[in-house]
């Protein structure tokens, strides 16, 4: 709707973890260059924490794009599964042909077989299991019986965990404490600084073919900062409503008022008093359908 208005080829703030929107910022960067290092060494749990919206399905995806073809990688992205359910899924991203009804003894050892033969190729096999903490504590378990499987020289699968913080309490009980203590390397996502979000907003926009003048106030930014407490996912959501916020006023540049407006506008965010500011309360699709409405008027003219 807006990115005619702002010189825009495309959205710079959608929510669709996309690879190329991928922020160099230092959690991140130091994110991947621990999983990187720590594929490399072949061995045991690789376990990456952060909030909710704070980017772990980019960073993963991010990693899987990063791989040379000596990784062969297997994703499995909704972990709530029976461990009979999640050795069906790893089978099945490994490509192994099977029958439903195939018991669970000798489908691990199809995926063992499989897992050989990868190896033989000169493979290495990487499991990289996204919103682990939605796992179920038996399934943890047979996800840790999983890196039994071994040569006498290697371990035929290496597993990356991601998930939100609770991931952190599931691993501390007592019934799967085996799981964490093959936990070799570790690290945690966080939010991102006020000079980190402003750095962002410059990279989407510049991802999204924006060319002109600085498009957010500091005031602007400041705000943005402060509500979304440096969650990527918020940012983009504020950011979003605040251009359309302007585009709806028909201006060019998002100050403290479009921001404000955003924040007051979004469940995702606490909701901030900030005194003087009520009479300037925007509604959003209000400024929308006003600037939409300006729009019609002048092309009947």
């Amino acid at each position: 709707m807006y990115h005619p208005h702002f010189g825009l080829r495309q959205t710079p703030f959608s929510l669709t973890p996309d690879t190329g929107h991928f922020s160099n910022y230092a959690s991140h960067r130091e994110a991947l260059n621990t999983l990187l290092v720590a594929i490399k060494t072949g061995e045991g749990f690789i376990k990456v924490t952060g909030e909710v919206g704070t980017g772990k399905t980019l960073l993963c995806r991010k990693l899987l794009n990063q791989l040379d073809d000596s990784i062969y990688t297997a994703y499995i992205p909704s972990p709530m599964l029976t461990p009979h359910e999640l050795h069906e899924e790893l089978a099945e991203e490994l490509e192994i042909n099977f029958d439903q009804s195939v018991k669970p003894h000798q489908l691990l050892k199809m995926i063992y077989s499989r897992l050989v033969g990868l190896r033989s190729q000169g493979k290495q096999i990487v499991l990289l299991i996204d919103e682990a903490q939605a796992m179920p504590l038996r399934t943890l378990e047979a996800l840790r019986l999983l890196t039994n499987f071994e040569t006498e020289k290697f371990k035929l699968l290496q597993i990356v965990l991601m998930g939100q913080p609770e991931l952190n309490e599931r691993l501390d009980r007592a019934s799967i404490r085996q799981l964490k203590q093959r936990i070799t390397f570790s690290y945690e996502l966080s939010p991102l600084d006020k000079n980190n979000v402003e750095g962002y907003i410059s990279h989407r926009l510049n991802m999204a073919g924006y060319e002109g003048a600085r498009l957010f106030s500091s005031g602007a930014i400041k705000l943005l900062a402060r509500a979304s407490r440096g969650t990527p996912r918020i940012i983009n959501i504020l950011c979003h409503k605040a251009l359309m916020a302007a585009y709806g006023q028909g201006v060019y540049h998002i100050d403290k008022r479009h921001m404000h407006s955003a924040v007051v506008d979004s469940e995702c965010t606490q909701r901030l008093q900030f005194e003087g500011w009520r009479a300037l309360d925007i509604g959003i699709s209000a400024c929308v359908l006003a600037g939409i409405g300006l729009i019609a008027v002048g092309v009947s003219l």
